[in-house]
């Protein structure tokens, strides 16, 4: 590890020590998910010091189950959502810049099974009512995209929308479903890596302030006086003042809320579940593109390539369980059935599934009749002090991933404005981790590994690998060493020092925390039982666990992937 970098584990480890013995911080941020690290950020990026803590690891709940995009959110313009749309495209243009290892353009197809429908629907949303769901026409869609278009146009990095007759339509992706009438192209982004993208935010922090610390696996177990006592999964308690907190629990707000002593009912979430196949005949037809589309009973459903699988979702259903949630058989049920209405020639079954996942959408209370007509808009409601809590508690309600950086700002200049204090940078063209001076075209991809070939032995092909992997953090990656390196023993992407410099840098506590949140491992459908094996192995060494502990950690590992993930490990 590279001395000069203050964020390894091993310091802050020592900044939380040293947080404890002061007893003090400015901030104390409970949820490590993508809105409380981009919080995070902005916090210790304007010199406030700060303390972001998760009952699990970092970006393991509702940020580790999202669809994988970055986008404007075309479908909120039918609830009059405009000022939504005119956020979310902006801070998709800004991730395409800021974090390009791991966000990047992906083309939309819309298939359109009528010209007019939906136009009287359409409207009687926007004024508010909560119509059944419907069919979209191409004149709808086509008034939808030219909207989307407009709101998309500030720092612009993408093309503007087309559509397609039929005829052509059906050329260029001849497995559609032959009853379209068009297609309409447009642009939004996929995101590779979210869980390392919240971890880097973190590290992002750390790096940037001194004073700030972070702990996963520690649960907040009391707060009273002005106190806030927490329990690390292996360790002592310990206690901190806060000036103010920031309750980012997501799906566990109102919990959260209820031991701080500012009960609440603020969420009404909803679970979303997806799928990946490992189907080479639809991935090969996708040709990069993702297929948006309307499911048999209104609810938009997607497909993309991730990582070589065929990505689809998602449910929306109304569930109030995060410790519980799954992807149950009837969800899968349907997500295959939606597929196979889009495209009748190809063949979905069951045995293609290598991964399935599922989260809670941590939104707002609502009595909305239909789970998709509740705002994905954010907001950040202040319970003040009182006589029993000397501090206020500011919850993060809602929002979305595309729109994560932009909410902190929000909520950092509100808490900077308590704080008596000004901002010092902003975040808008900050970039993330690996994301800072990141080659931004082909030609300066190849001046860079050509550079990083005579600083390491690694081959170019492996640099290229942890270049898209890690951004431009991959020199630092490629140079760890460790005795008897080499590939894991299926999963040759993956390198043994890859394993090891991730266990030691990146607060790793349990051997899941690496294949599901710090690889692409699981969700990649590579990961075999002999890989589980020596991952477990390389962690025992790096962490001092006992045989008892690594065969405890395979065990617990297994059970979570092929029962909640239903993965299945050869």
């Amino acid at each position: 590890m590279n001395p000069a970098d203050t964020a390894g584990e091993e310091n802050a480890a020592g900044r939380l020590a040293a947080m404890a013995a002061a007893g003090e911080v400015d901030v104390v941020v409970l949820g490590a998910g993508i809105n409380g690290a981009g919080l995070f950020r902005d916090l210790c990026a304007q010199g406030v010091s700060c303390l972001i803590v998760d009952k699990a690891d970092f970006g393991s709940g509702t940020s580790a189950a999202p669809s994988r995009l970055i986008h404007g959110g075309l479908k909120y313009l039918e609830t009059g959502e405009f000022g939504l749309v005119a956020q979310s495209t902006l801070e998709r243009n800004l991730l395409l810049q800021n974090a390009p290892h791991y966000v990047s353009p992906l083309p939309t197809v819309i298939p359109i099974f009528s010209w007019s429908k939906g136009m009287l629907a359409a409207l009687r949303t926007l004024f508010g009512s909560t119509s059944a769901p419907r069919s979209r026409g191409a004149i709808l869609i086509k008034i939808g995209l030219m909207i989307y278009d407009f709101y998309g146009s500030r720092n612009q990095v993408m093309p503007r929308h087309r559509m397609v007759g039929r005829r052509q339509a059906l050329s260029e992706m001849p497995a559609l479903n032959p009853s379209i009438v068009a297609t309409g192209t447009y642009y939004d982004a996929k995101i590779s890596h979210p869980e390392r993208l919240v971890l880097e935010l973190i590290l992002d922090g750390l790096r940037s302030n001194a004073a700030s610390a972070s702990t996963n696996y520690t649960a907040l177990v009391a707060s009273a006086d002005g106190v806030l006592t927490f329990q690390p999964e292996d360790g002592d308690t310990f206690s901190v003042r806060p000036k103010l907190v920031v309750n980012a629990a997501g799906p566990w707000i109102d919990d959260v809320n209820a031991l701080l002593g500012a009960p609440s009912k603020m969420i009404g979430g909803t679970k979303g579940s997806h799928i990946l196949l490992k189907h080479d005949e639809l991935v090969k037809s996708l040709a990069g593109r993702m297929l948006y589309f309307e499911a048999d009973d209104g609810r938009i459903c997607l497909v993309y390539d991730y990582l070589g699988l065929a990505l689809v979702g998602s449910t929306d259903i109304k569930a109030d369980n995060p410790d519980e949630v799954r992807c149950e058989p009837d969800e899968v049920d349907y997500l295959l059935e939606s597929v196979r209405t889009l495209l009748p020639g190809m063949i979905f079954e069951h045995a293609q599934i290598v991964y399935a996942y599922s989260g809670i959408r941590p939104l707002p209370a609502s009595d909305a009749s239909l789970p998709g007509l509740i705002s994905r808009d954010h907001s950040a409601p202040v319970a003040e002090p009182d006589r029993d809590r000397p501090f206020a508690v500011i919850s993060l309600v809602g929002g979305k991933w595309t729109t994560f950086r932009g909410f902190a700002e929000e909520v950092a200049d509100a808490i900077l404005d308590r704080l008596r204090r000004s901002r010092k940078v902003t975040t808008q063209s900050m970039p993330i981790g690996g994301g800072k001076d990141f080659p931004a075209n082909a030609a300066a991809r190849a001046s860079w590994l050509a550079q990083a070939r005579t600083e390491t032995d690694v081959d170019e092909r492996r640099l290229d690998q942890l270049l898209s992997r890690y951004g431009t953090k991959a020199l630092e990656i490629a140079t760890h060493g460790l005795d008897g390196q080499g590939d894991l023993p299926d999963s040759h992407s993956y390198g043994r020092s890859e394993i090891d410099y991730i266990v030691r840098n990146e607060f790793v506590e349990h051997l899941a925390d690496i294949v599901m949140r710090r690889s692409t491992l699981a969700i990649g459908g590579s990961l075999t039982s002999r890989d589980l094996q020596e991952i477990a192995m390389i962690a025992g060494r790096a962490l001092g666990w006992n045989a008892k502990r690594i065969a405890q950690e395979v065990e617990a590992a297994v059970v979570e992937l092929e029962g909640r993930n239903l993965m299945r490990l050869d």
